[in-house]
């Protein structure tokens, strides 16, 4: 079941890092450590193979995939050999990521992103095609009239710019029939109109942004808390990163959108927003690495205050690509089930999902895996000499 990345921001950290860790396992130079599609409980036929995977997407930057690969490497985020080993078959990838269009109107643009999704299907003979967003935060946009129904989107496209950049990718992934997940706090596909236009087109969507790090703690520790009936009178955190997504979010409007995201877990599992705030600070000189410091106070019996502290050391992009891998593979073999509009069970994965779910990680994993292993076997109870 040969199936599509078209990755929004192909020539990034992530995910460059996402093609040539695919590329690397299924050459067999690396294990698929972090992908937790071939942990036992999620491994299902009905998953696309990483030897069925072709990549592909868009960039405003001309960097080639083999140059930030190198560049990558002397971060300390790629190895070095394994980078060499796959450096033919990146460079082959080079023919699918294209500049990011750019028309007239918005309408010009989705018409544009569908047609190059549409292009890159039939020539590769795809079965589908997932649209990740990997591209970098973009601050929370004005509410508009025409974002909540489906028609008056489509005819705003032509006078006025009602929707952000990612918002026209998930506009276009739906109209060409792919699917569609947003790794990042963007709004995507989180519009009432986007919705429609998912159900009326059969195709998935899933989001937002990727829980790699100080979150992905939070999801696990939050819920400790609150099952020992400890309460939590301060939470705050000060993260450090460098990078592109480092410059992006020294940005007011983006670092907002990302902090509310972050913070979110708290509220929906503890059942109150403890004082304190998440601090997010751009260090170029630690480039891809980033660095989280934590401090919560909380209350126990008889009112003793106490407290914990944890530090967080990262690679981001090492973090961020096995789960890029796995949110297109799970995606995919949804939109295969005959699944569309939003997938609550992909939870497990988000800081801020889509949907009532819950936010502690070990409920997101039990949803995660039931849903797997609920999806029929392709080809099962057929009559295979038929």
């Amino acid at each position: 079941m040969r199936t599509g990345i078209w990755l929004v921001g192909a020539r990034g950290s992530v995910a460059v890092t996402s093609i040539v860790g695919a590329l690397a396992v299924r050459a067999s130079l690396a294990d698929p450590v972090g992908c937790v599609t071939e942990l036992p409980p999620l491994r299902h036929p009905a998953l696309p193979a990483l030897s069925d995977l072709v990549f592909g997407g868009h960039d405003v930057s001309c960097v080639s995939l083999v140059k930030k690969a190198h560049a990558l490497v002397a971060a300390g985020v790629l190895p070095a050999a394994v980078v060499a080993a796959v450096a033919d078959e990146l460079a082959g990838v080079e023919a699918d990521v294209r500049h990011a269009p750019d028309g007239a109107t918005q309408h010009d643009t989705v018409a544009r992103i569908a047609a190059d999704l549409a292009d890159f299907r039939e020539r590769h003979g795809l079965t589908r095609v997932v649209v990740v967003n990997v591209s970098s935060t973009e601050a929370i946009p004005p509410e508009h009239p025409a974002n909540a129904d489906a028609a008056a989107l489509a005819a705003a496209l032509h006078h006025e710019p009602v929707l952000p950049p990612s918002s026209r990718y998930a506009y276009a992934a739906f109209t060409a029939g792919c699917g569609y997940v947003d790794f990042t706090p963007s709004t995507g596909a989180r519009l009432p109109a986007l919705d429609q236009l998912a159900a009326r087109h059969g195709v998935p969507y899933a989001g937002s942004d990727g829980k790699t790090g100080e979150t992905l703690l939070k999801s696990v520790l939050a819920p400790m808390f609150a099952m020992r009936n400890l309460h939590v009178r301060s939470w705050s955190g000060t993260n450090l990163l460098g990078g592109g997504d480092g410059a992006t979010l020294a940005r007011p409007e983006a670092n907002a959108a990302k902090v509310a995201s972050k913070q979110r877990v708290l509220r929906e599992t503890l059942g109150y927003e403890p004082e304190g705030h998440t601090r997010i600070d751009y260090v170029p000189d630690i480039g891809d690495l980033k660095t989280a410091w934590d401090l919560i106070t909380f209350s126990g019996f008889l009112g003793s205050r106490m407290r914990l502290e944890f530090t967080w050391h990262g690679c981001d992009s090492a973090l961020a690509a096995p789960l890029v891998l796995d949110l297109a593979r799970l995606t995919a073999a949804a939109h295969a089930q005959g699944l569309s509009g939003p997938l609550p069970q992909l939870a497990f994965f988000f800081k801020d999902p889509i949907g009532d779910v819950p936010h502690g990680l070990a409920e997101q994993w039990r949803d995660l895996c039931e849903w797997v292993q609920g999806w029929p076997v392709p080809g099962e109870g057929r009559d295979e000499t038929a």
